[in-house]
């Protein structure tokens, strides 16, 4: 199958699920939706569970590029975190499926795939990588934390400025995933930000 037409199918699922639980969306619906045949998207996807893995697998892999977006961004390297810390916010806010990825707290709405790797024997390979491991917050923090270190100190980064960086890092992660919870007023993500990251650097 074309990617696009994967990506067809996920965005018919996606739609589905805004619209009712998943237990309640049907393969048949998600099908039509994208308009192949069931047997198209049971040859892609493999299940309903397999659907499931993609669909989260794609939510997390545009939350991270999103946070390469806001790294790569102008700006100091204070004004970047921050950048990560408000796309946290506002990613999770808008998506459901992120929300729960960084927070670990999935309701009854959402798929629920394991996130420990399930045995995979699809011939399709954006399958096979959905059916890996599929991230946890803990892996989020790590990821984002170790993305950030990098794009701020730059390919010329001694040992001692990336472990200058990365603990202040950490910190702006979590604090933006704290933002998700309890988000702070207008302009209180750039203060906690500022609050955490070395003022030379900032």
């Amino acid at each position: 199958m074309m990617p696009a037409a994967r990506e067809s199918l996920l965005d018919a699922a996606c739609t589905a699920l805004a619209r009712r639980p998943w237990s309640a969306v049907r393969m048949v619906d998600v099908a039509a939706a994208a308009g192949v045949s069931r047997q198209t998207l049971y040859n892609e996807f493999g299940s309903k569970d397999g659907l499931a893995r993609a669909l989260v697998r794609r939510e997390a892999d545009g939350y991270l590029a999103g946070v390469e977006r806001a790294l790569a961004g102008p700006g100091e390297p204070g004004e970047r975190l921050t950048a990560v810390a408000e796309w946290t916010s506002s990613a999770a806010r808008d998506n459901a499926l992120v929300r729960a990825l960084l927070t670990g707290c999935w309701s009854e709405w959402l798929p629920t795939p394991p996130l420990a790797a399930v045995p995979s024997s699809s011939s399709v390979p954006a399958q096979r990588r959905a059916d890996g491991p599929l991230p946890t917050p803990r892996d989020f923090v790590r990821i984002v934390r170790d993305r950030a270190v990098t794009a701020l100190t730059g390919p010329a980064a001694t040992p001692a400025d990336t472990a200058e960086l990365t603990r202040p890092c950490e910190l702006a992660v979590r604090l933006a995933l704290s933002c998700v919870a309890a988000p702070p007023e207008e302009g209180g993500t750039a203060e906690l930000i500022r609050a955490v990251v070395p003022r030379r650097t900032v």
